[in-house]
């Protein structure tokens, strides 16, 4: 049996040649650009939440708003990644093209010899059979006999084909010799020669072509293959989980001391790898000298002497760059200078980027200032403000002049703008607009942005362990805060329904509530007039920072933890919230006020008794908006909860009483009648001590005034 194999391009399986390889390169890359870059949060979406977060609307312009736009845009070309965007929709290009010539291109198939098919018998049909059946085919398509039809385009050629084909079959199920050719070839001529289309154009088989073609395969296995798969491994390592660098993260540790301030930490971001690939080459020097007059100078008030010293006795240029940068930006100082303001908008994103690896390295740590204080330079590079200064300055139009107004010159605290919006509205208006402050448009800018910041106020916290009545030690507690958004200046906040400040633990089939995977399917459910009500449990997003100087989107994050306070260190690490299970606004845009359920989860002590804590409950976006409240974790005895189990499981609720129609309404069944009691156990019963089944925590929900 002879072989042809034809090297060309038209094989029939070069689609699938192509297709494959170009699916092996289109297919990862796809994976690398839709993947989640990071999950922010225990119930935060697996998408980027800048993608999908409503805005704060507002006209303001901050000064340079140009040049935010185009460093937004720069930004945002840089992390869609043109170059694999487009190599991805080429790829696709080429794979559909492929699959298209796969289904139209006519493939030549070996098709098996069936005599029986040729004549057109049975497979069961005898010899006699055959031969009949053969005899009457010979009298239609002898050539002797037959004549070719020219609408058919038949030739005498074709006739003689047919007929020759129809002699081989009747042979080869009749006679001996060709019968057993049929038998061992599937044929009765014997074997027969095949063609084979390889998916190899013919320049490459080509007689002296051999030892390009090995040149070509040596470069593509041998060099470009190591390298591409080198270039990823290295990239990959090149990054925290932060998605900083991992030179970057080495340098900010060793920046890293326990009693680091506000500025210190500005410093320590400036060590980032990141600004020496922002400020390349000569870069680094360019307009350094002008930079620093600028920030030097003596109205910049807002530096210490150590901030100073900072920047003087810095060695590195790029470094020294990017830390002028630093505060010329949390200063809001007008550069003159297009070039160096652009950089300084641009050196911001890098610095919060920058600071998430600060954070994780002061949460390894324990220490709770420079925690706190990474919370705080986030929101200060957001806002663009400079440590210490007011939060004022976050509504539009604000300046230091419009603050010293409002807050008075010789002022000790700075206000928020919970404080701000809390004035009269004449109050308000005689404080910021006149001659040398705002105008009308300004002052109503400032207000309407103030009345949509989400301010989170704290109506709750307590602990608990979910089935238990009781924290018992080394349990496993979550410490439930209920909260509702309330914009500052909101006249009329409904009160709070007590319903709403309940927790109510999931069902005992569903597992991904008890794991904490997912909020409970039932902790929506209300009772509202003797009816239960069921409330959607949706991932609500606040609004997007309202941030005019901040050269890139950013959705609010809420941070809870909880330290303790005489040794300053964290007790619990943080648990980061970006979405809520209620909506925030309605329809309209105005405050819905719902109570908003955030949970964390961690071990009990191993000991009883009271343990005493500080939650602190930061947003990573705003000034001003931090809740700091004493929650204490109280812990019984085993013995109690064992008690108090054993009680439960020998007592129903009354049927006419408020338990037994709460009982009645969540399982749709009426609780069965007490028996009688003898007097000796009612008054034994009665003699039991109130409160066993109460709160399990003593918890101070007031919150320290911060204004």
């Amino acid at each position: 049996m002879s072989s042809d194999y034809t090297y060309d391009e038209q094989g029939q399986f070069f689609p699938f040649f192509i297709l494959t390889l170009t699916g092996l390169v289109t297919l990862p890359l796809t994976y690398n650009l839709l993947r989640p870059s990071k999950v922010y949060a225990k119930h935060a979406l697996p998408a980027e939440l800048e993608n999908t977060a409503p805005r704060i609307k507002s006209d303001f312009k901050p000064e340079h708003a140009d040049l935010v736009e185009a460093q937004k845009r720069k930004r945002l070309r840089k992390e869609r990644r043109i170059k694999r965007i487009i190599t991805v929709i080429v790829g696709y290009i080429v794979m559909a093209w492929m699959v298209y010539l796969i289904l139209v291109t006519a493939r030549t198939v070996a098709k098996l010899y069936d005599p029986y098919e040729i004549l057109g018998v049975s497979r069961s049909a005898d010899e006699r059979a055959i031969s009949r059946h053969y005899k009457r085919l010979s009298l239609i398509y002898h050539p002797d006999k037959v004549r070719p039809d020219p609408a058919k385009n038949e030739t005498m050629e074709m006739l003689n084909e047919r007929f020759v084909e129809l002699t081989k079959a009747y042979k080869a199920l009749t006679d001996e010799e060709i019968r057993n050719n049929y038998l061992q070839y599937g044929h009765p001529d014997g074997k027969q020669s095949f063609s084979i289309g390889i998916a190899l154009p013919k320049l490459i088989v080509m007689d002296g072509n051999g030892k390009y073609v090995l040149l070509v395969y040596g470069a593509l296995l041998g060099v470009l293959l190591p390298y591409i798969v080198g270039k990823w491994w290295y990239g990959s390592q090149r990054y925290t989980k932060e998605r900083v660098l991992v030179a970057s993260a080495g340098n900010i540790f060793r920046e890293y001391k326990e009693d680091i301030l506000d500025g210190g930490i500005v410093n320590a971001l400036s060590s980032g790898e990141e600004f020496k690939e922002m400020l390349k080459g000569a870069q680094a020097e360019a307009g350094l000298a002008k930079l620093e007059k600028k920030v030097l100078a003596e109205e910049s008030t807002f530096l210490t002497a150590k901030d100073r010293e900072a920047i003087k006795q810095m060695d590195n240029s790029s470094r020294r760059k990017a830390l002028a940068l630093l505060w010329a930006y949390l200063g809001r100082i007008d550069l003159g200078d297009a070039t160096l303001d652009a950089e300084k908008y641009e050196a911001a994103p890098i610095a919060l980027s920058l600071g998430e690896a600060f954070t994780a390295i002061s949460l390894a740590f324990g220490s709770l200032r420079p925690i706190l204080g990474a919370f705080q330079v986030s929101q200060n590079l957001i806002q663009a403000i400079a440590p210490g200064s007011s939060p004022l300055l976050q509504l539009p139009n604000f300046t230091e002049s419009i603050v010293k107004s409002v807050e008075g010159e010789h002022s000790k605290e700075h206000w928020t703008v919970q404080k701000f919006m809390r004035l009269a509205e004449d109050e308000r208006r005689k404080l910021t607009v006149g001659a040398g402050l705002l105008s009308e448009k300004q002052y109503t800018d400032a207000v309407t942005v103030a009345r949509q910041l989400p301010a989170l106020e704290v109506s709750k916290a307590f602990f608990k362990v979910m089935g238990e009545k009781v924290i018992t030690p080394s349990s496993l507690v979550q410490l439930v805060v209920k909260a509702r958004f309330v914009p500052p200046g909101c006249t009329q906040v409904p009160q709070i329904n007590e319903l709403d400040l309940e927790d109510i633990d999931p069902d005992e089939d569903d597992l991904d509530a008890l794991m904490g995977r997912k909020p409970a399917k039932n902790r929506a459910t209300k009772v509202v007039d003797g009816k239960k009500v069921e409330n959607k449990i949706e991932n609500i997003q606040p609004p997007l920072a309202h941030a005019p100087y901040f050269a890139r989107d950013h959705s609010p994050r809420w941070h809870v933890f909880l330290a303790d306070a005489k040794q300053g260190k964290m007790a619990v690490p943080p648990f980061t919230f970006t979405t809520f299970d209620k909506p925030i606004l309605d329809e309209a845009g105005k405050p819905t006020f719902n109570v908003q359920t955030l949970k964390m989860q961690f071990q009990a002590p191993p000991q009883v008794g009271d343990f005493t804590f500080v939650m602190h409950m930061v947003c990573d976006s705003y000034l001003g908006l931090d809740t700091k409240m004493e929650i204490t974790l109280h812990i019984d005895d085993p013995a109690k909860a064992a008690a108090l189990e054993e009680e439960d499981d020998i007592s129903e609720p009354d049927e006419d009483s408020i338990a037994g129609q709460m009982q009645a309404l969540k399982t749709g069944q009426a609780p069965k009648p007490k028996k009688a009691k003898k007097p000796s156990e009612s008054s034994s019963e009665e003699s039991d001590t109130d409160g066993d089944a109460g709160d399990t925590s003593d918890t101070n929900t007031e919150t320290e005034d911060e204004d």
